[in-house]
């Protein structure tokens, strides 16, 4: 009566005649029940046996239980296991059926609220940083590119953040729901790559023992992003040049090919002219993959960039460390701003990983950062003087110049303003309103605390 019911109010049901067929039927279901009612009371089993199981499978489905036995201990116990609720026999059809719209309508909201946060914190994770020029370019031309779908090539120095840049587009793209898997070429052997790729199917080969939806597929609806894509060996190029021709894949030992919507980026820190000339890299696929060009700056191109990066570094890395690390010293940053890093991005992120580790303070200092790094604390401030070929911001660049010589004035003289005031050959007034424009004075001080 009650599949009846629920059919009829427009919902897919899957019946169960008993506890045991109840359990079956969660574990093997494609997708988590939104919403179950069981008996509470059956002969091979309990309801809070099937409560247990729903939950154990996805937390956020609703489990009503119904019982003849309407007793308060039947009822606390139902609901401290996280029932959705209660119901006694007898009970009204359209009450029941009222209670599972509610219940389906709570699991909806649940999800979608796991949904927008997981969203949420891998916009967050994955957030390109950067107020240079250089980067604002880049950065203003992802944006633009995000709602496209035409394939984009990402290339750069290793350590730049390409991979961050693709899942920024598709974060910000309208397939942002779907799935973004990145497949590294140059890791995946060459044997096993097209089956990765494209798929298999059952028997192809020696070893398909089941069958492989492979990647594209698994990403339909989605982005793939082919990492160091100009280490595909050329037999495999010809196969994706095909994939992104006519939008759909053939897996091994399939006789037909399926399609597939899913949008490509490709990245790569190779000189990819210079791979098409020589042969190594096919002409054809390279201009279906170039369609859109970002190329990201190495970090020694954006060094008004870093200090922004270090302190993003360095509240992921105290929250994850449970430390009470909040910023640099002067001169620790002065290091940290003086070094080239070969390794871009990447070696910033480390070298600050390592250097909360190690601080004892809540301030990042010399002693705290490698070898490499802390020997350029002494190097004169020459790097603000010169111009990256990227272009920089100006005001950007004078106003870090300005932070960073009131931090060390007050640094010098223990904190006294005065003091800091005549150091830097200002006013008590003015250092009090360049502090404040640099967020770092209280609101509160007053106009004549010369402290």
């Amino acid at each position: 009566m009650l599949e009846i019911l629920f059919r009829r109010e427009g919902y897919s049901v899957v019946s169960a005649p008993g506890c045991k067929a109840a359990l079956d039927a969660i574990a093997s279901a494609p997708q988590p029940f939104p919403a179950i009612v069981s008996d509470l009371s059956m002969p091979d089993g309990s309801g809070l046996d099937v409560l247990a199981a729903a939950k154990g499978r996805n937390a956020s489905t609703e489990v009503i239980l119904v019982t003849a036995h309407s007793t308060i201990e039947n009822a606390l116990a139902a609901m401290r296991s996280g029932a959705y609720d209660f119901v006694a026999k007898p009970f009204e059809a359209a009450e029941l059926a009222a209670l599972v719209g509610k219940a389906i309508e709570k699991q909806a909201i649940v999800v979608e609220n796991q949904r927008l946060k997981a969203q949420i914190s891998r916009i967050s994770s994955t957030e390109v940083l950067g107020k240079s020029l250089a980067m604002r370019k880049v950065l203003e031309l992802a944006t633009r590119i995000a709602a496209a779908k035409t394939t984009v090539l990402i290339t750069g120095e290793s350590g730049t953040g390409k991979e961050r840049v693709a899942r920024a587009i598709h974060d910000r793209s309208e397939r942002a729901a779907g799935p973004f898997l990145v497949v590294n070429c140059g890791a995946l052997p060459e044997a096993l790559m097209e089956s990765e790729l494209f798929g298999h199917e059952k028997g192809a080969f020696t070893g398909a023992s089941s069958k492989n939806l492979g990647i594209f597929r698994e990403a339909d609806g989605g982005t793939v992003l082919l990492d160091e894509v100009g280490e595909l060996p050329l037999s495999l190029q010809v196969k994706l040049l095909r994939v992104l021709q006519e939008r759909s894949v053939r897996p091994v030992g399939a006789a037909q090919e399926i399609p597939v919507d899913v949008r490509v980026l490709a990245a790569t820190n190779r000189d990819v002219e210079a791979d098409v000339a020589s042969g190594k890299f096919r002409q054809d696929l390279y201009y279906r993959l170039n369609v859109i060009r970002l190329t990201l700056p190495p970090l020694r191109d954006r060094l008004e960039d870093i200090p922004l990066l270090a302190e993003r570094f360095i509240q992921r890395f105290a929250a994850e460390m449970g430390k009470e690390v909040v910023g640099f010293t002067p001169d620790g940053l002065r290091a940290l701003t003086a070094y080239r890093y070969p390794g871009n991005v990447r070696e910033l992120e480390n070298v600050i990983e390592r250097a909360v580790a190690l601080s004892g303070s809540r301030v990042i200092g010399l002693g705290d950062l490698p070898e490499s790094i802390s020997g350029h604390a002494s190097a004169p401030a020459q790097s603000l003087l010169d111009l990256p070929p990227g272009g920089l911001n100006l005001d950007d660049v004078l106003n870090e110049a300005e932070r960073r010589l009131l931090l060390a004035a007050l640094e010098r003289t223990g904190g006294v303003r005065k003091r800091a005031a005549e150091l830097l050959g200002v006013t008590f007034r003015s250092l009090r309103y360049r502090l404040q424009k640099q967020g770092l004075s209280d609101d509160e001080d007053s106009e004549g605390d010369e402290r």
